[in-house]
């Protein structure tokens, strides 16, 4: 016979109960240690407070975001605390990175990254407001240019007040919406087809 089968069958039956106790009580311990170090250091979740990232984000969801290995690209939804802003999370999309330059037709609603226009499918209208935006910006290194999908209802770096996002500010890359349960899942379907035109 196993030698805990032997020990096992050696308790008596209260014995034995405080056993299976210590048990759960090891197991629970130990899951929530290891839900701590993931939520410290490799991934955390945030949500939703505004209508900046319309259609794509809602008011309410809310996502897992890392920052474990993460290098800026272009599309990324990003989770940023810029604190001369605001003291609270601010979520926009990475249109541009360190040494790329972005300009904007506001006539037209389009946006130009290296003079190339970008297809943006997953904007909820052509980019018409300019905030204080005037003329085209190099991005800075070790920063990038964020804008909210919800390009007219999005205070973002066109605005001075957020300007070019110093990538330590960011706190991590959405990578999926966990609620509401019925839009569970990646974010990055809607870039198919994104990009320079």
């Amino acid at each position: 016979m196993d030698k805990n089968i032997k020990e096992k069958a050696a308790k008596t039956p209260k014995e034995a109960e405080t056993a299976d106790a210590y048990d759960w009580i090891q197991c629970v311990v130990t899951a929530l240690i290891a839900c701590i170090l993931i939520f410290t250091f490799f991934a955390r979740t945030v949500g939703v407070v505004s209508v900046s990232m319309q259609p794509t984000l809602v008011e309410g969801d809310r996502l897992i975001i890392s920052r474990l290995f993460y290098t800026p690209r272009y599309g990324d939804i990003v989770v940023i605390q810029k604190d001369s802003f605001a003291s609270y999370p601010i979520i926009k999309r990475v249109i541009a990175t360190e040494g790329q330059t972005v300009s904007i037709d506001f006539d037209a609603g389009v946006v130009y990254v290296d003079d190339v226009a970008l297809r943006e499918p997953y904007v909820n209208s052509p980019t018409y407001e300019p905030e204080d935006f005037t003329r085209p910006v190099t991005v800075p290194e070790g920063c990038v240019f964020v804008m909210g999908d919800n390009r007219n209802r999005s205070t973002d770096s066109r605005t001075s007040s957020i300007g070019c996002v110093d990538t330590r500010c960011i706190l991590g890359k959405a990578l999926w919406r966990i609620t509401p349960l019925n839009k569970f899942g990646g974010l990055y379907r809607s870039l198919q087809g994104a990009g320079a035109a």
